[in-house]
């Protein structure tokens, strides 16, 4: 069945509204043209989503599912989560289209291109974003307050609404297939990869095994066009391995490096890396895997005032950034030349929009000074991101407290990963996560020293939940016990630091 096949006063009946899924296909077809009536179990005060729905000419049946909405739809469009047993299941009387129906037949209608890796992939993407609208050029968004959307069938259906051009963050829980299914469903005609380093380990037991499902990425998009982070060993194999033949663009950061990392090579062995950041740098393995030759070299990096320079393959740039970090050279290095070869603008027109880009709310975000004392907060989440932010943040700003929230996916392992680099580039800590308190209480029953550097009360019982480590409270007595320590800087690391950063504004 194609598009074509129906008739536009087609009247498609669309249940759970309220839902991301049936959220964005009600606003496909409506888009299309067709007639969308839809309804939900929810009243619209307690509707998600309701605001997505404002523009369209939708009737909505909040609250109930009347026979009216059955009998005057010609299809009807079920959420996945229905059960085929339920009551409003069973009153189906018209021909039904699932999930994967929708996505067969309506397709994306204009040029899209992902994002994915493990850092970096949300900057990367709202930069990237934020030149297209800054050139005339309107990206498809999915409007879902509060969700980032870059998993499960979210970018899928986000790449069929109108728009100019698609431009889709392509994250993963961990489960094999996902990356692979949102790259091919997208019909996507090129990508980005910022890095792979370990993440999900809880999920997929191994490191290559959460590399192998980013790999989808290169698998899906063999024969088209990739822009790559050649400084990442993890990537440079999967290309040999997957013998990826598509248009190859690498880049890379020419910086000393100030680090030494071991990194688990495609071939099975450990690999060093000189690391510029963390996980990324340069790299030799018995197996071949190399640092390339790049495409683009970013260098003469100047953090304190924001500047770097790119070699280009025809040119030299100098590139003016309004956000601070060498992560952030790599991921503005990627999105310039994502947009010169995805949305064919010129580096003067990309350059001029860099320069006024101030970064994603949660991302090195200064978000209050209390008694004299900065407060920034981070997304953070995972080692290598742990890392890269704090040790930019000690190279820009000097001397910081960290209070930690994060709760890894990657288990214990990750979490003392996490603590670790805390421990390296902090010089007060405050667990306020309970999987950092656990490890704070072993690591100052081991080195009692540590009590003039690591401040802990308890050990909480939240469950943690994803990357969630922390509560409300958690976050809340964590950011107080920082302010009354002998420091002029806090920043707070992870997924509940940003859910529940207005109880800074509180204190």
């Amino acid at each position: 069945m194609n598009e074509s096949d129906f008739d536009k006063n087609t009247i498609f009946g669309v249940i759970g509204v309220c839902g991301a899924n049936n959220n964005l296909i009600a606003r496909i077809l409506c888009e299309r043209g067709f007639k969308v009536i839809g309804t939900d179990l929810s009243q619209k005060k307690d509707c998600k989503f309701a605001n997505a729905l404002n523009a369209y000419d939708i009737d909505v049946f909040y609250g109930k599912t009347p026979n009216a909405f059955f009998n005057k739809a010609d299809y009807i469009i079920p959420p996945a989560s229905l059960p085929k047993d339920s009551d409003i299941f069973k009153r189906i009387n018209k021909p039904i289209l699932e999930l994967n129906d929708i996505i067969e037949i309506f397709k994306p209608n204009k040029a899209v291109f992902g994002i994915t890796g493990t850092n970096g992939k949300t900057t990367s993407t709202t930069l990237l974003k934020k030149i297209a609208f800054d050139n005339g050029i309107v990206p498809c968004e999915h409007n879902l307050d509060g969700m980032q959307g870059n998993a499960e069938f979210i970018p899928i259906l986000q790449s069929r609404l109108n728009a100019d051009v698609g431009i889709l963050e392509v994250g993963t829980f961990g489960v094999p297939g996902t990356v692979g299914r949102i790259v091919k469903s997208s019909d996507m005609c090129g990508g980005l990869i910022t890095n792979i380093t370990p993440d999900h380990l809880n999920d997929l037991g191994s490191f290559m095994d959460y590399a192998n499902v980013k790999g989808e990425f290169i698998s899906e998009l063999n024969n088209r066009k990739l822009i790559v982070n050649g400084n990442d060993p993890t990537i440079i194999g999967l290309l040999r391995e997957l013998n990826y033949q598509g248009e190859l663009i690498t880049f890379g950061v020419d910086e000393l490096p100030d680090s030494l990392g071991i990194k688990e090579c495609v071939c099975g062995e450990d690999i060093a890396v000189k690391e510029i950041i963390s996980g990324c740098g340069y790299y030799y393995c018995q197996c071949g895997i190399t640092t390339p030759q790049f495409d683009y070299v970013a260098t003469n990096v100047d953090l304190t005032n924001r500047t770097f320079d790119l070699y280009t393959p025809s040119e030299k740039l100098t590139v003016k950034m309004g956000i601070d970090g060498l992560h952030n050279v790599y991921n503005i290095t990627g999105v310039i030349i994502a947009a010169h070869e995805f949305l064919k603008l010129p580096f003067d027109k990309i350059l001029k929009s860099v320069a006024t880009f101030t970064g994603v709310k949660g991302r090195m975000e200064k978000v209050a000074k209390i008694n004299s004392k900065n407060i920034f907060i981070d997304y953070a989440h995972n080692p290598a991101g742990v890392q890269t932010v704090l040790g930019e943040f000690k190279k820009l700003f000097g001397d910081f407290t960290t209070v930690i929230t994060v709760s890894s996916e990657s288990g214990l392992e990750g979490d003392l990963e996490i603590f670790n680099s805390v421990v390296k580039f902090s010089k007060f800590i405050v667990p306020a996560s309970s999987a950092s308190q656990k490890i704070a209480s072993e690591k100052l029953k081991e080195n009692p020293k540590l009590n003039d550097k690591i401040f802990l009360n308890h050990i909480s019982e939240f469950e943690k939940k994803g990357t969630l480590g922390a509560s409300e409270n958690n976050v809340r007595d964590g950011i107080k016990k920082a302010l009354n320590l002998d420091c002029d800087m806090i920043v707070a690391i992870g997924e509940a630091a940003i859910k529940f950063k207005n109880v800074i504004y509180e204190l």
